[in-house]
């Protein structure tokens, strides 16, 4: 059943983008390349061949792109920044001018308009010089991004007052160096995910103490992680197994970078015990997951003003045992998860439309968590079609998503501060290219100029920013 009703003045709508798959100019004005530009330039890694070399052409676009942000009425913008378009070598020796220039235009156009700029610094694009040296394996890494971080915030930070570190850590950890399907494509699903998410951890808290030792003073910004999370339902919710079997995936996917930062500077217990446990099952000679030591603990605990994440579908889950071999966080979690037949299916495996999940999530993240300021920074469905102007599925899925997000902020008192749909327009969506539509404007990916439409989610879209929700209709007061 729907229900009606508004959130509160402050309430801040938006829509959310990223450098890689809107920008274009991959080499433009001295940009230097990241490990997406060169693992979509080798034919076969990517479906149809598609890259990201030109994408939306926002690089060139900026104008364009805030004329379309203003007709939507958003209070927000969210978009990231391309290290290697400030810094080709990934290095503060090497800036960029031209790529400093764009986002300038960018962020002072935004400001112009009213429109609040909340930026990710890392959206996956790490710049190749940087992987050459051993990417995120490498804790030199703690060292660099600190500095890139740095430069932002004295160069943007008079006009940007929300910063979120990296955008979906886990992806990074285990899409890029456990399953090594994204870049770099280290194939290491027992280790190499937890050494980088320890050291994901160490460079977020070593930003976040910059901002807040040499920034927050003067510039009085927030600053955050953002975790991709999927909301999953204990197949049967009677059993303590299943119900334990949900908690436990949840703590592996989230818990494992928020229980760091806002609960005690350590990963969650049953982390560490499950991999403890089957490491040393395992016959080796200390757990695959790295210890912090407590000075560390003490350095990361804290490092977040707001909960932001991501989220798009819902998952059940059962308890399982799990083979020891081959190594890997997939097992250690012992779980197995499926889809309900019955969810309406999208352009993305797996992803399916299950609004209520939110309101349960968002409640979880509340009790988890001591009910912190929650920003929703991805949310959105895509569509596989050649033109989905007439997008009255995405219209649905943003209905019954935000009347549940409504929900958990009214009935449940969740302290919920904004919603940001994903994307503003269609873009690269990784490995799928341009296949997956799930912009509320359509771009025509075949024509030089990249012409944008709205289509009618976005009219939608606007209507519930105007109102400030979803209302009870006229006729019905």
């Amino acid at each position: 059943t729907y229900f009606y009703g508004t959130f509160p003045e402050d309430f801040t709508w938006g829509v959310s983008s990223s450098a890689y798959q809107v920008e274009g100019g991959w080499d433009a004005d001295g940009k230097g390349p990241s490990i997406w530009d060169n693992f979509t330039h080798v034919p076969g890694n990517i479906k149809n061949n598609d890259t990201g070399d030109i994408a939306c052409d926002s690089y060139n676009k900026v104008e364009e792109d805030i004329y379309l942000l203003r007709a939507l009425g958003v209070k927000n913008y969210h978009f990231s920044l391309s290290w290697s378009r400030i810094f080709p070598s990934g290095r503060n020796n090497s800036i960029n001018s031209h790529g400093v220039d764009y986002y300038n235009r960018l962020i002072d156009g935004l400001v112009a308009n009213n429109i609040t700029p909340i930026v990710t610094l890392y959206h996956w694009n790490l710049p190749q010089a940087l992987q050459d040296i051993g990417g995120w394996e490498s804790s030199t890494l703690i060292d660099l991004f600190d500095s890139f971080a740095d430069f932002c915030f004295q160069t943007f930070g008079d006009r940007v007052k929300f910063w979120i570190t990296f955008n979906e850590p886990q992806v990074i950890a285990w899409v890029g160096y456990g399953v090594g399907a994204f870049p770099p494509n280290v194939n290491d699903p027992g280790s190499a995910p937890y050494r980088v998410a320890h050291i994901l951890l160490k460079a977020h808290a070593r930003v976040y103490h910059t901002y807040d030792d040499k920034y927050r003073a003067s510039q009085g910004g927030v600053i955050a992680l953002c975790p991709n999370i999927d909301w999953v339902e204990p197949k049967t919710p009677s059993d303590p197994r299943d119900i334990e079997a949900a908690d436990r995936y949840l703590q592996f996917l989230v818990g494992w970078f928020t229980h760091p930062v806002f609960k005690n500077g350590d990963y969650p217990k049953v982390m560490k015990w499950k991999v403890g446990n089957r490491s040393e099952l395992q016959n080796l000679p200390s757990s695959r997951l790295p210890v912090f030591t407590a000075e560390e603990r003490e350095y990361i605990r804290g490092t977040a003003d707001v909960f932001c994440f991501n989220t798009y579908t819902s998952k059940i889950v059962t308890h399982a045992t799990t083979q020891l071999r081959p190594f890997s966080y997939e097992y250690d979690q012992e779980v197995v998860t499926k889809v309900d037949s019955s969810w309406p299916s999208s352009a993305i495996t797996d992803h399916r439309a299950v609004a209520w999940g939110l309101r349960r999530l968002l409640n979880w993240i509340k009790e988890e968590y001591g009910n912190p300021p929650i920003y929703i920074i991805e949310n959105g469905v895509g569509i596989k079609t050649k033109s989905d102007v007439d997008d009255n599925t995405r219209i649905f899925y943003y209905k019954t998503y935000i009347d549940e997000a409504l929900k958990a902020y009214k009935l449940d008192g969740v302290n919920l501060k904004g919603y940001n749909a994903w994307s503003f327009m269609d873009n690269f969506e990784w490995l799928n290219g341009y296949d997956p539509r799930f912009g509320l404007h359509q771009v025509d990916f075949h024509n030089p100029n990249r012409p944008r439409t709205p289509k009618r989610s976005a009219v939608y879209y606007a209507e519930i920013i105007r109102n400030n929700g979803i209302p009870l209709p006229k006729e019905d007061e």
